[in-house]
């Protein structure tokens, strides 16, 4: 089976083909650093890790590219609100880009958390001006533009495929109705759908970030970041570009327009900007999806005032908690959280990492494999095994990237059922989880070791039992009853314990008893 994306531009499920054999550049839309990301922001690069490593899976050399949008961005997509960085930096009385490298920090200690891979190229918008500069001059020079009240505009009515990807209509939109809801603040567009390509000190002359420009000394719009900087890092075509499902509309569909329309005859010949459009779905809480500007909102590990919300850290649940849970949702459906799901996620992902440990304790004690936290990945990884769950695990992947496919698989792996030596399926989860990102196995043998203190202690608290050396001769002899397969004398010593009101409690590093 080959990859299989749903693609936006068309809205039906595609066999990937990229535009270089063995290669594949893509570029996914970063945060605006002017908040903390809350967790549905978060489940945006959960989505592309999947992608980026489903790709390396399946032996693509990629590069993924991400944006860090570190200058002026609207509340708006359609150019009026308030500027967030500046609003942040009044708030927290800093400079823009000192509030800026403050939340760029706290995005990346989110997601090295979720156990996310780095993309290759993060490129902050700020470093990349001159590139915006001389991608709007061949926009201008194309006559996609026009000059009003000292800003630099797109033209939407000079492209015609304008709104191809959002399948809205041009003729409404330049008649002010459509299928999106543009509210007209600025007098100065021809259409109510053109949008900046610049801004100068006509509008907003107190912008903390501006710099000099064939139009003025001003800053750009927001839209044009994208554009030029995925140019400059994976050239002017490419195979896949990413973002959430809110950006469809507006932000996705003007840097088609503008991207686009700075090609010259040959570049349009070669195709389009982009050959495949992802978009992943909200994350949707009681009342609507989560957004920062209702000033409400949960991050994933930083605490916040208790009027400002909540961080699922403080509620007890580790950042792979809500990995597993969104793991277990298709990318391009709605997910509803709430606390009682999440709490679910995490008895799930615990119940996980038990059997794991099961299997490492059966890999070490019968199989001999010597596993151990620095060495499992050497072993394991030499283990050319796969099996029927990993066969499953990769078609689940390969149809638009089915992680709930992918994580039944993974499941049904550590039940170690079907005759699969342990050490096998240690082998086939430790592929899958290249791409799940869970951290299983180190987390098993987290497990192990938390068993191990529980054993001592269990060992040390029965020191002043009277009957401590007797019953520990029956559990040994027990336990010698099982590795013979003697199950008759071992549960014969098991019932002979009971009547003395002791319990047996098994766990992968050995059996401990407790008084009832």
């Amino acid at each position: 089976m080959s990859l299989k994306l749903f693609n936006t531009m068309g809205r039906k499920m595609q066999e990937f083909v990229p535009l270089k054999p063995g290669e594949c550049g893509f570029y996914g839309c970063g945060p605006t650093v002017y908040n903390y990301a809350h967790i549905g922001n978060l489940r945006a690069y959960v989505f592309l890790d999947v992608l980026d490593k489903t790709l390396s899976m399946l032996g693509y050399k990629v590069n993924h590219v991400m944006n860090i949008t570190d200058v002026g961005h609207l509340t708006g997509d359609s150019d009026d609100g308030e500027d967030k960085m500046k609003k942040s930096a009044q708030e927290r009385h800093e400079s823009v880009l000192e509030v800026a490298k403050f939340y760029t920090a706290a995005f990346m200690a989110d997601i090295d958390a979720l156990n996310i891979r780095h993309p290759d190229v993060i490129c902050k918008a700020t470093e990349h001006i001159p590139e915006m500069i001389e991608l709007i001059k061949k926009i201008e020079a194309n006559g996609h533009t026009y000059m009003a009240g000292g800003n630099l505009y797109f033209d939407i009515s000079t492209f015609p495929d304008y709104g191809k990807l959002a399948n809205l209509n041009l003729d409404e939109l330049k008649a002010g109705a459509g299928k999106r809801n543009v509210v007209v603040v600025d007098q100065n567009k021809r259409n109510p759908g053109d949008f900046v390509l610049w801004f100068t000190k006509s509008k907003f002359e107190d912008q903390a970030m501006t710099w000099d420009s064939p139009w003025g000394r001003g800053y750009p719009g927001w839209h044009i970041e994208c554009s030029a900087m995925s140019m400059k890092y994976l050239g002017k075509h490419f195979d896949i570009h990413t973002g959430g499902i809110d950006h469809v509309p507006v932000h996705h569909t003007n840097e088609i327009a503008q991207s686009e329309g700075s090609f010259d005859e040959a570049e349009r010949a070669k195709g389009p900007w982009v050959n495949y459009w992802l978009h992943n779905e909200f994350l949707i809480l009681e009342g609507g999806k989560m957004s920062k500007s209702s000033g409400h909102f949960i991050t994933l590990q930083t605490t916040l005032p208790e009027e400002k919300g909540f961080s699922l850290k403080d509620k007890g649940f580790a950042p792979l908690d809500y990995r597993f849970f969104l793991l277990g949702g298709h990318y391009r459906k709605q997910l509803v959280f709430s606390l009682e799901a999440l709490e679910s996620a995490k008895n799930g992902r615990a119940a996980l990492n038990g059997r794991v440990a099961k299997l490492i304790a059966k890999a070490n004690d019968v199989e001999k494999l010597g596993l151990t936290l620095e060495n499992f990945a050497e072993i394991l990884g030499a283990n050319p095994y796969e099996g029927e769950n990993y066969a499953k695990f990769r078609e689940g992947l390969e149809n638009d990237l089915a992680t709930p496919v992918a994580m039944a698989a993974m499941q049904k792996e550590s039940n170690g059922k079907g005759g699969v030596k342990a050490g096998d399926a240690l082998a086939a989860i430790f592929k899958m989880d290249k791409v799940l990102s869970l951290s299983v196995i180190e987390n098993a043998f987290a497990v192990l070791e938390e068993q191990k203190k529980e054993l001592k202690n269990s060992v040390d608290s029965h020191a002043d039992d009277p009957e401590a050396l007797e019953i520990n001769a029956l559990v040994m002899e027990r336990t010698e009853a099982k590795k013979a397969k003697n199950f008759a004398k071992a549960d014969e010593i098991r019932n002979l314990l009971a009547t003395k009101g002791v319990v047996i409690i098994d766990t992968p590093n050995g059996p401990t008893w407790k008084r009832q």
